[in-house]
């Protein structure tokens, strides 16, 4: 063999293992990146998943002290007939301030958007195939006004200070993000609260306008949920 033949053969080699050197450089820098990307994934789910521990114990140990909190009040009114009265009223002011769950006769009205797949969606705006804040104010404000004493929607109790708000493509109450399907549970008198399914309301408007299906059914026990934001004054006070 020739020196040049032998040259040749050398260079061919040398061009080999620079290219399986490359490669493998290329194929190792590849898996760290992929590694640290996952590394780093798996530590926000485990920071999120620390902090909805850290959630569901504190809403534990507050339910805890408050059902504490009831035996205890239970206990002391049991033998005296006037704190029994005040304890009544309490328990009154606390539904209508929202602080307490409530249950009782009333209504369910469930409104979901315009199925994707109604024609109709060809011939109106999208915006009005879905239901809107405004919608659900609507609703709960007709329910106050046919003397519903309490009520919450998709688990949102609705207070005093509860806002209704649009946040983008959902439905922002009480800060908290809900969507279509919504399901508004109220207690009242239920011949009251159905009139809201009457020709001409806004449950047959949203119906007939946009094809937004909205039910109302009267039940004998409705269940409502409580506010669980504390409400916190800066400025208003008692006036002693």
């Amino acid at each position: 063999m020739t020196k040049k033949s032998q040259a040749i053969i050398l260079g061919m080699v040398c061009l080999i293992l620079t290219i399986g050197i490359c490669v493998q450089i290329k194929t190792v820098n590849n898996n760290g990146t992929t590694t640290s990307a996952n590394q780093e994934l798996n530590n926000l789910k485990s920071q999120v998943l620390k902090m909805r521990e850290k959630y569901e114990d504190s809403y534990a140990r507050l339910e805890k002290i408050q059902t504490e909190l009831e035996t205890t009040r239970s206990n002391i009114t049991n033998n005296n007939e006037q704190l029994k009265i005040l304890e009544e009223e309490l328990r009154k002011y606390n539904v209508l301030l929202g602080t307490t769950e409530a249950k009782g006769p009333g209504v369910v009205i469930t409104i979901t958007d315009t199925d994707p797949k109604d024609p109709i969606r060809l011939i109106i705006d999208n915006k009005d195939a879905v239901v809107h804040n405004t919608d659900i104010l609507e609703v709960v404000n007709e329910l106050k006004n046919a003397g519903a004493e309490a009520i919450d929607v998709n688990g949102q109790r609705i207070v005093d200070t509860t806002a209704i708000s649009c946040d983008g493509n959902v439905i922002a109450i009480n800060g908290e993000k809900v969507s279509s399907t919504f399901v508004i549970n109220a207690i009242g008198l239920p011949e009251r609260l159905s009139t809201l399914k009457r020709p001409g309301g806004y449950l047959e408007i949203l119906e007939d306008d946009a094809h937004i299906k909205c039910t109302l059914d009267k039940k004998d026990k409705v269940e409502v949920s409580k506010y669980i934001n504390a409400n916190k004054f800066k400025y208003a006070k008692t006036i002693e």
